[in-house]
């Protein structure tokens, strides 16, 4: 085999990633020294980004299937069943270190490659959300890093022509130095007609479609698997670079192809390029590779096997195809303006092996870069309880508590963020950005498809299990307030260094809440992606991490959209009522944090029984046409939900005061598995709740143009001025 200089050094081991005893178990799998080339294959395949090797022991405690299930966790996405012959197919992931480093371009990229994720099985991509965590607003950074953020995800988004529907933002400390960008996309596919990734038939040939390789994104897999430190600046070669139009151009011609019988199996080149895409199609096909690395198309002169194998570039795919089909597949691909190569073939000999120059230059055994790659059992702590609070604040002005909250970097409008995405291209946006899930519509049915992404990091970092909860539980909520029946979930783990104990054990306590929840409330995780190590370390030797972060996506399915619900109030004179207890939970609540400058206490625990039983009963007041509004209670508790309906319906409200010792502890008060609904027929509800032995209290009226309690009252014009005005001011520092 032809020795790829230059020679292996402890150095160059610690360069890709890998540590001494990693190194030791590449010598055993070779029984030889590795050459740079597949030095650099080992390198990102164990990396932590395409291995899990911190995770994946855990991961498979979460519940991934059920009868709506139709794929579940190890192909590019999930796919869940949707009635008459179709599916929805949708994945979460990240790209949160590219997003620092280079924000446009790493979010740009994180959009483009989840894209591809779900039309590489067959879908056309119908929706992309976001979930999106950036640092103190006073951070120097924080405003160059949002404005970068957004315009990738609109920029990529709105060029390929598929709508951004919403997504969730968030701001704290703890993301000063490293930001979280998970971009999420759903599409619909017929059930008969999804692709897989398991490479099969042995002379079968191997097919390069979509860009050229360049030499951007290097190593990125290796990178999103390290801590930062003062220099990650400089790894900007290691962020991708996308071209949207291109993408477009490849969502196109593979679904062209696809409705023929050429493909075999199919996989985007995302994290690792072409190193992962070939590996993987192997690896699940149980069969073996051969590339021809001098004709994969390259747009730079005198790229390596190395660069080629280990470049990130954007906008490409490989495919096994049948015998016979090439000229037809050539002939589709080169219509769109896009490369097409035949670089290899299927072989029976279960190894990877590439050709470069007519010499052989890797030969590795598939076994140990996949399924036989590292697996830690890192340690862990639990994290211990939070203190019970020792004293709850009272409020002195429940009306200035509230203008405070709506002004909040947590809570303020997003309209500034969500105008810059077209959310509408397409025409089946029937839920816009701004209520508790989009809805789409199911092209030409009167089907509708709920999308929501969710998370409370305060909570997670209090209580990792209840805060995994929670994620999983607001998620369903959210759904549930549209009318929507929840239907399966997807992830995006965004922790600190696993190598830490109380990093860790964050990790296993949220895993442990989610999935709790997922099996209470049917919806079980079917896709998703682990990003560890967000964390930085400064000059001084001191690390930050992130907040323990499980973002879930999770899809609901609306039978007949004409039923579908909003948060925004409909009409005056119809009655407010809020279903389930509200006991006054503060800890870790907006309230305490942002009128009492108070990050402290317990999450608000979490009954799983009670959130099926207030969804399931939500839903069916829903389908009854019973409700004229819903919306879900989470950040700021009843009163800004109230505040949130009644702007979104620009519609006020007459209040009771609860009777109560403290009353700003129940109207600010986070307690789960609540939502408040307005219904022109309140004595029925009543009955209906209580037939249902479920808690519910009729608190007001909706009338006027203000919020109006006993001794207190917000006009909807303050409340506006206060919601609007966080990012206007934030952007135009």
């Amino acid at each position: 085999m032809a020795d790829s200089s230059p020679a292996i050094t402890p150095e160059i081991v610690a360069e890709h990633g890998l540590n001494p005893d990693e190194y030791e178990r590449i010598l055993a799998a070779l029984d030889r020294e590795p050459n740079i080339v597949e030095l650099g294959i080992f390198s990102v395949m164990w990396s932590e980004h395409c291995s899990y090797k911190s995770s994946r022991r855990h991961l498979k405690k979460l519940p991934t299937t059920g009868p709506q299930v139709i794929c579940g966790p190890g192909e590019n996405a999930g796919v869940v069943d949707i009635g008459d012959g179709q599916a929805a197919i949708f994945k979460m992931e990240s790209h949160n270190h590219p997003s620092y480093i280079e924000p446009y371009q790493g979010a740009a990229t994180g959009v483009g490659g989840i894209l591809r994720d779900v039309f590489t099985m067959g879908a056309r991509p119908v929706a992309n959300m976001n979930a999106l965590r950036f640092g103190s607003p006073d951070h120097p950074k924080t405003r160059h890093l949002v404005s970068g953020v957004v315009s990738g995800i609109g920029g990529y988004g709105n060029c390929v022509g598929v709508p951004t529907v919403g997504g969730e933002v968030n701001f704290h400390s703890a993301y000063d130095t490293n930001i979280l960008v998970n971009a999420m996309t759903v599409g619909i596919a017929d059930t008969d007609k999804i692709f897989y990734s398991a490479a099969s038939g042995v002379g079968n040939p191997i097919v390069y479609v979509g860009s050229k390789t360049g030499r951007d994104g290097i190593h990125g897999a290796t990178m999103a698997s390290a801590e930062f430190d003062e220099d990650s600046e400089d790894k900007r070669p290691t962020v991708q670079v996308g071209d949207p139009f291109t993408e477009k151009l490849l969502i196109e011609a593979c679904l062209e192809l696809m409705a023929s019988d050429a493909i075999v199996a199919i996989q985007d080149m995302g994290a690792a390029g072409l190193t992962s895409s070939s590996v993987e199609m192997a690896t699940n096909g149980e069969v073996g590779i051969i590339l021809d690395m001098d004709k994969v198309p390259c747009r730079e002169e005198g790229m390596t096997p190395y660069e080629m194998m280990l470049s990130e570039s954007q906008e490409r795919m490989l495919m096994v195809l049948k015998p016979g089909r090439e000229n037809m597949a050539r002939a589709i691909f080169e219509k769109w303006e896009l490369d097409f190569a035949v670089i290899g073939e299927v072989t029976d000999t279960r190894h990877m092996v590439l050709t470069f120059g007519g010499e052989t230059v890797c030969d590795i055994p598939l076994g140990p870069l996949a399924a036989d790659a590292p697996n830690y059992d890192r340690p862990h702590v639990p994290t211990q309880p939070s203190a019970p609070l020792a004293d709850i604040p009272e409020s002195g002005d429940i009306g200035a508590d509230l203008l405070t909250l709506m002004a909040s970097p947590d809570l303020a409008s997003r309209r500034w963020i969500w105008e810059q995405y077209d959310h509408t291209v397409m025409a089946d946006t029937i839920q816009r950005p701004g209520g508790d899930a989009a809805v789409i519509r199911v092209h030409g049915t009167s089907k509708g498809l709920a999308i929501s992404t969710d998370c409370t990091p305060r909570y997670c970092k209090a209580d990792p299990v209840e805060g995994g909860k929670q994620a999983i539980a607001e998620c369903y909520r959210n759904l549930t307030a549209v009318g929507a029946k929840p239907l399966a979930t997807t992830d995006c783990m965004n922790f600190g260094n696993p190598e830490k104990p109380e990093i860790m054990g964050q990790f296993v306590g949220c895993i442990e809440g989610m999935a709790q929840a997922c099996l209470a409330l049917n919806m079980p995780i079917v896709s998703g992606n682990v990003s560890l190590y967000n964390e930085t370390t400064d000059a001084d030797g001191k690390a930050t991490p992130v907040l323990p972060t499980p973002a879930i996506g999770g899809i609901g399915l609306l039978d007949d959209i004409d039923l579908m619900t909003t948060i925004a109030f409909k009409a005056e004179g119809e009655a407010i009522v809020i279903i389930g207890h509200s006991a006054g939970h503060v800890g870790q609540s907006l309230w305490l944090r942002e009128c009492h400058g108070r990050e402290e206490g317990p999450p608000p625990p979490v009954d799983l029984d009670i959130e099926k039983r207030h969804g399931d009963f939500v839903r069916a007041l829903v389908a009854d046409g019973a409700v004229t509004a819903v919306h879900d209670v989470s950040d700021g508790g009843a009163l800004v939900a109230l505040a949130e309906m009644a702007l979104a319906g620009d519609i006020g409200a007459e209040l009771t005061l609860p009777d109560a010792p403290n009353p700003a502890a129940i109207l600010f008060g986070e307690d789960q598995g609540r939502y408040v609904v307005t219904t022109r027929d309140p004595e029925a509800l009543v009955a209906r709740a209580k037939d249902a032995g479920i808690f519910v209290a009729p608190v007001g009226a909706t009338v006027g143009d203000a919020l109006s309690l006993p001794g207190a009252t917000v006009s909807l014009a303050d409340l506006r001025t206060a919601n609007d005005s966080f990012f206007t001011e934030l952007m135009e520092r």
